[in-house]
C-alpha cells in the first residue's frame, strides 16, 4: 500500500481502475468529462451523482463590479419597496476581489449613482488623478502628446485605485444590504427547464483525479435555481459561450474582438512616487499593424505603481509573444527611470473585450441576462470598463426587478424562466449606450493599411472633434483567431533575455499571480481533438499557443520515441486569462 501511495494512487481500487481503464486515458491530453462523458466511463458506474438543490429569486454569477453592482441595486430596490427578494451570488475566487488585478483608473460615474454617499461609506477611492501624461514611443525616444479635454486619455475627475479593494468594498455593501455571497464556488454548468429556458446554474464538482476518475473525496456540486439568473462572469465567460450558442445571441452582431491585458504591481523608490499621476503610451514596442498601448498609474499606497500593456488579439504574426513584448517595454528609458531600484510584487493577465458597440450580442433570453464585461461594455480608447460594467449591472438589476414584479408577465410567461427583455431598451436609453456608440469606430480604424497612424488620425478627426457622429460604422473584419498569418509568411522575433531586475521570465512571473490548481485534477483546458495542435497549429503556425499564453500553459515537447513533438498542457500554470480559447487558430481549445 505504501508503494501505491508513493506512486500517486490513493487507494487500491484507484490503482486497479487505472490499470484497467487508465491506459485509455493516459494517452489523452484531455480527460475532462465535458469531452469524455462519465456515462460512458465505467469508473463512474457506482458514484452517487445527486446534487443538493437550493432556490433563490435571483442568482448572480460573478463577484466582479457588474455582478456586485447588480446585487446591490436589486436589494436597494427590494428594501425601498419592502419586497422580499432572495439574491444569491457565486464567485469562483476564494474571496471577493481575489481574482481582480490590482491597479486601475476608474470613472466614478456609476458609483455616484449606486452609492451617492460612497465617500462617507469609506469606498477605497483615495487618489484623484493629478497628472495626465501621454507619449508616443520610438525604441529609444519619448515624444509627448498634449492631453486636451475630450481626448480618450483625459482622466480629469477619475481615480487611481486598487480595483481588488474596490470590489471587496462592493462585496461588503452587498452583504450589508442582504445579499448572500458564496465565494469559492465556480459556476460550471447552465441548467435548463424542459421548455428550454434557463433554470439556474450548478457549481463545480470536486474530488476528481487527473485521469478523470473519482477520488474517495468526490463531492457533487450544488444546483442554484432562480426565476432569473444574471451572468456577469467577465470577459469570454465559459457559461456565456454556451448561452450564445443555445439562444443564438450573436446572430445580429459582429464577432467579439479582444485584447490581452498584462499587468504588474511594483514598489518603487519613494522619491519617484507621484500619487495620482497617470501615464499612457502608444507606438513602440509594436509595429504599426499591431494594436496596443500601455499604462502606468501611481497609487496612493506604497509607494506603489501599477503598469500594464494591452495587445489586440487580432495581431497577425504568430511569433508575437504579448508577455515578452511587455517585458521588453519596461526597458524603454521612459519607463525604466520609474522602475529602477524598485521591486515587482505582483503579476497577472486577463483578456479584454474590444469589440464594443458592433459586437454587443442580444442581452436577454428566457431565464437570464448578460451584464458587464461578459457581453462587452468596455470603452476601448479609454481602456476603461469598470464604470460601464457597474452601470450595466445596475440597469440589469432594474430590469430584473421590474420583470419579477410584473404580475401579468409572471402569470402569462410562455416559459418557466422569465425573460427580462426590458433590459435591452433600458441599456439603450442609458449613458453606456451613448458612450459606446460615440467610440465605436476608434478601434476598427486601426485596421487599415495605415495601421496605427490611420487610427490616430481617425480618432482625432472623428472622435475628438466630431464625438463619433459620423453616419457610418466600421467593421472589425472578422474574428481574432482568423487573423494569424502562416509562420512561413512571418519573421520570428528575437526577444531580449530578461535581466531579473526590470524584466523576468514566465514561470517566475506566474508565481506572483496567486492562482492555485491541484496538480492531480483534470485540466479545465480541454481540446476538441488531441491531434489538431500538432497537425495544424504547429505545422502551419509554428505552435502560437506557446507564445500567446502569458503563463506557460502550453508547450511542445519531444515525443517519448523522439520522432516528433506533442502538445503538453501545464494546466496548473493557468491564470484564467482566456487568451487560448480566443486566439487558437483552429478553435480547438475550450476554456
Amino acid at each position: 500500500m505504501a508503494t501505491l501511495m508513493r506512486s500517486g494512487y490513493k487507494t487500491v481500487s484507484h490503482f486497479l481502475s487505472h490499470c484497467k481503464y487508465g491506459r485509455l486515458y493516459s494517452t489523452k491530453i484531455t480527460t475532462h468529462y465535458t469531452i469524455h462523458p462519465r456515462e460512458q466511463d465505467p469508473r463512474w458506474k457506482d458514484i452517487d451523482m445527486t446534487r443538493y438543490e437550493d432556490v433563490a429569486d435571483v442568482v448572480i454569477v460573478g463577484g466582479g463590479p457588474a455582478g456586485l453592482s447588480a446585487a446591490c441595486r436589486l436589494k436597494q430596490l427590494a428594501n425601498e419597496q419592502e419586497k422580499e427578494l432572495r439574491v444569491c451570488l457565486v464567485e469562483k475566487a476564494p474571496e471577493i476581489g481575489g481574482h481582480t488585478l490590482s491597479g486601475a483608473c476608474i470613472e466614478p460615474t456609476a458609483l455616484n449613482e449606486l452609492f451617492p454617499d460612497w465617500k462617507e461609506k469609506g469606498a477605497p477611492l483615495k487618489t484623484p488623478v493629478t497628472e495626465d501624461k501621454f507619449y508616443f514611443l520610438t525604441e529609444n525616444k519619448t515624444i509627448p502628446i498634449p492631453v486636451f479635454p475630450g481626448m480618450p486619455m483625459n482622466n480629469h475627475g477619475n481615480y487611481v485605485v486598487r480595483l481588488g479593494n474596490v470590489v471587496r468594498w462592493l462585496g461588503q455593501q452587498a452583504e450589508e444590504l442582504g445579499v448572500e455571497i458564496y465565494p469559492g464556488y465556480a459556476a460550471s454548468e447552465v441548467l435548463f427547464h424542459e421548455d428550454g429556458s434557463v433554470k439556474g446554474i450548478a457549481t463545480n464538482d470536486v474530488g476528481i483525479y487527473k485521469d478523470g476518475s473519482p477520488k474517495d473525496t468526490f463531492e457533487r456540486g450544488m444546483e442554484l435555481h432562480a426565476k432569473i439568473t444574471i451572468f456577469g462572469e467577465g470577459c469570454h465567460g465559459a457559461l456565456a459561450k454556451q448561452l450564445y450558442k443555445t439562444f443564438d445571441l450573436r446572430k445580429d452582431c459582429e464577432p467579439q474582438s479582444y485584447g490581452i491585458g498584462l499587468k504588474e504591481l511594483w514598489e518603487i523608490d519613494p522619491e519617484k512616487h507621484r500619487p495620482g499621476r497617470v501615464e499612457h503610451t502608444i507606438g513602440w514596442p509594436f509595429d504599426i499593424h499591431t494594436y496596443g498601448g500601455t499604462f502606468l498609474y501611481h497609487l496612493d499606497e506604497g509607494p506603489l505603481v501599477t503598469l500594464g500593456m494591452v495587445v489586440g488579439l487580432d495581431y497577425q504574426n504568430p511569433y508575437i509573444s504579448p508577455f515578452k513584448e511587455f517585458q521588453r517595454y519596461k526597458h524603454h528609458p521612459c519607463i525604466a527611470q520609474t522602475l529602477k531600484g524598485g521591486k515587482r510584487i505582483g503579476y497577472g493577465a486577463r483578456a479584454l473585450n474590444e469589440g464594443g458597440f458592433q459586437s454587443l450580442p442580444k442581452l436577454t433570453f428566457p431565464g437570464g441576462i448578460l451584464a458587464g464585461c461578459s457581453p462587452g461594455f468596455m470603452n476601448v480608447p479609454k481602456i476603461k470598463g469598470t464604470h460601464n460594467a457597474m452601470k450595466s449591472g445596475m440597469v440589469a438589476a432594474e430590469a430584473v426587478f421590474e420583470t419579477l414584479n410584473n404580475e401579468s408577465l409572471a402569470s402569462n410567461s410562455p416559459t418557466a424562466g422569465l425573460d427580462p427583455d426590458v433590459y435591452e431598451q433600458k441599456i439603450r436609453d442609458s449613458w453606456v449606450w451613448k458612450e459606446l456608440h460615440a467610440v465605436r469606430n476608434v478601434r476598427p480604424s486601426f485596421n487599415t493599411k495605415l495601421g496605427l497612424y490611420g487610427g490616430v488620425m481617425y480618432t482625432g478627426l472623428f472622435y475628438v472633434l466630431g464625438r463619433g457622429k459620423e453616419p457610418w460604422t466600421l467593421s472589425h473584419g472578422g474574428a481574432d483567431y482568423t487573423k494569424l498569418k502562416p509562420a512561413a509568411e512571418c519573421k520570428p522575433i528575437d526577444y531580449p533575455k530578461p535581466d531579473g531586475q526590470l524584466s523576468f521570465d514566465l514561470l517566475e512571473s506566474v508565481a506572483l499571480t496567486g492562482t492555485n490548481h491541484d496538480h492531480d485534477q483534470p485540466a479545465h483546458l480541454t481540446l476538441l481533438n488531441d491531434d489538431t495542435p500538432v497537425n495544424h497549429n504547429l505545422a502551419v503556425f509554428d505552435g502560437p499557443e506557446q507564445r500567446f499564453c502569458p503563463a506557460g500553459v502550453y508547450e511542445y515537447v519531444e515525443t517519448e520515441d523522439g520522432n516528433g513533438k506533442r502538445l503538453q498542457i501545464n494546466a496548473q500554470n493557468c491564470i484564467h486569462c482566456k487568451t487560448c480559447d480566443i486566439k487558437d487558430p483552429s478553435q480547438n481549445i475550450n476554456w
